[in-house]
């Protein structure tokens, strides 16, 4: 039973499902994104240790045996000596507790976190560009294969043509119908169309190749490529208001922006007085020259402190800090309207290719229709006298080149209509396999967010932090929160 079920599962020929399941998976390029995406999600939860309290502890255990160069020499009251020490040795230990926690920063702690929370909706969508990208190779990689098999098997059949021709071509030479000419002239169409059905094996096995190195696996049966027709935008119109709200480049540059701009806040709450406390408890305990018992004679103490701080000259740091901020901020403001640009034309360029091959593909469909029928009328008319050998291989040969234009006509109208999704940013596997188990950054992101760590009083201090504080906020834009 096991032998039959692996009989029918490697008989079932390969869909473009299955090779997108397969890389968004598997795929290198997307696990690795998706670990930055991890790493950039801790700095949300390094961002909120501000607002959290750190509890630290220390033990110390020391001693000394020091040699004196005047020994001490002690007496008695009539003069006597009693006792001479020419060293002097010490012990002690100690151990304490400390506990401290910032109450507020001026803003400073809030605009970390702002811009942390930032950083992550804008890996959230890098992360979706590189997903978007990895599917489109996936489908660039898979009609190329399709393409080449296609390409291949015209030429292999090219080749039994001419063979055949070549045949009938000797036979009737050796009849005397024709010359020794078309004998060579079969015979020189024949030794390039074999050239040909090289070079289409070597373009194959480079497609499979780049196929395998994205998918995972090589190639099999690889079944016939699903419409994307229904996922197309009707216009353009409707193409560029979907690439303005759906674009990762376009969100990430606007997520980037947001956290430039509470760099900013951060930078100019430097300026702002902070206010801290801290807690300690210590004990010490010490003996010299054995006198006392190290652990039974031991002080204590606990000791409390509010400190609040204001910074008053620094040579011009934070000023130079709050303008390099502001500059950083503009420069993430005129990235947002790049990338507006480049998407705008990338939308362009792809729906205009996308309208060039359906019309090109139209073209070669009737051109391979009226090839073959003129083929056939050649072939026809040569067995009455009425077209030469020359004239059926020029048919022949054109017939094929149509053949192999339209398989790339195909491909071309495909991959043209992918890169459509891609710049709309609709090129997802929850378009093209929506039962695929997709990959939540948010799933993740929450994992962290809540782990050990977070106190009652940490929505307080947050509250409390942003009094008086700067904004975050991008001007006419309101700053998103990571969720």
């Amino acid at each position: 039973m096991g032998l039959m079920m692996g009989l029918v599962s490697t008989a079932q020929a390969e869909t473009l499902t299955d090779a997108l399941a397969l890389a968004y998976q598997t795929n290198p390029s997307l696990q690795a994104q998706r670990a930055n995406q991890r790493a950039t999600d801790e700095g949300v939860v390094q961002a909120k240790t501000a607002f959290r309290p750190a509890l630290n502890g220390s033990v110390s255990v020391s001693g000394s045996d020091t040699h004196l160069a005047d020994p001490v020499v002690t007496r008695d009251i009539l003069g006597r000596v009693t006792s001479t020490r020419d060293t002097n040795t010490s012990a002690g230990s100690g151990a304490g507790l400390s506990l401290s926690q910032t109450l507020y920063t001026g803003g400073r702690a809030s605009a970390n976190l702002t811009a942390a929370e930032a950083n992550v909706l804008a890996g959230r969508e890098d992360l979706r560009s590189v997903e978007q990208s990895v599917l489109g190779n996936v489908i660039q990689t898979y009609v190329d294969v399709r393409r080449d098999q296609e390409r291949l098997r015209i030429a292999q059949e090219n080749v039994n043509v001419l063979s055949r021709q070549l045949e009938e071509s000797n036979a009737r030479f050796e009849v005397g119908e024709i010359t020794r000419t078309d004998v060579a002239q079969s015979e020189a169409r024949l030794a390039a169309a074999r050239a040909s059905l090289s070079s289409s094996q070597a373009l194959l096995a480079a497609s499979r190749a780049a196929y395998a190195a994205v998918v995972g696996q090589n190639p099999t049966d690889l079944a016939p490529e699903p419409s994307l027709k229904a996922l197309l935008p009707t216009s353009v119109e409707q193409a560029f208001d979907l690439v303005d709200q759906n674009n990762p480049s376009i969100q990430s540059a606007r997520y980037a922006e947001q956290a430039a701009a509470a760099r900013v806040a951060a930078a100019r709450a430097a300026r702002r007085p902070t206010v801290s406390a801290r807690a300690g408890y210590e004990f010490d305990a010490g003996r010299s020259n054995g006198a006392g018992e190290q652990f039974n004679d031991f002080s204590r103490s606990l000791t409390g402190t509010i400190t609040a701080s204001v910074p008053i000259f620094t040579g011009g740091l934070t000023s130079s800090q709050i303008r390099a901020a502001i500059e950083q901020e503009n420069a993430a403001r005129i990235a947002v309207e790049g990338a507006k640009r480049a998407a705008l034309q990338q939308i362009s360029t792809a729906w205009n290719n996308l309208l060039a091959s359906r019309a090109n593909l139209i073209s070669n469909e009737e051109q391979v229709r009226a090839t073959k029928i003129a083929f056939e009328g050649v072939r026809q008319e040569q067995q009455v006298g009425l077209r030469t050998t020359l004239d059926v291989l020029n048919a022949q040969l054109e017939l094929a080149n149509a053949e192999v234009a339209l398989v790339v006509a195909r491909r071309d109208e495909y991959v043209a209509s992918a890169s459509v999704l891609q710049a709309m940013g609709a090129l997802n596997v929850a378009n093209l396999a929506p039962d695929v188990e997709r990959y939540d950054p948010v799933k993740s992101y929450d994992k962290v967010n809540h782990a050990v760590g977070w106190v009652p009083w940490e929505p307080v201090l947050h509250g409390v932090d942003k009094l008086g504080a700067p904004s975050t906020k991008v001007q006419g834009e309101t700053v998103a929160t990571a969720r």
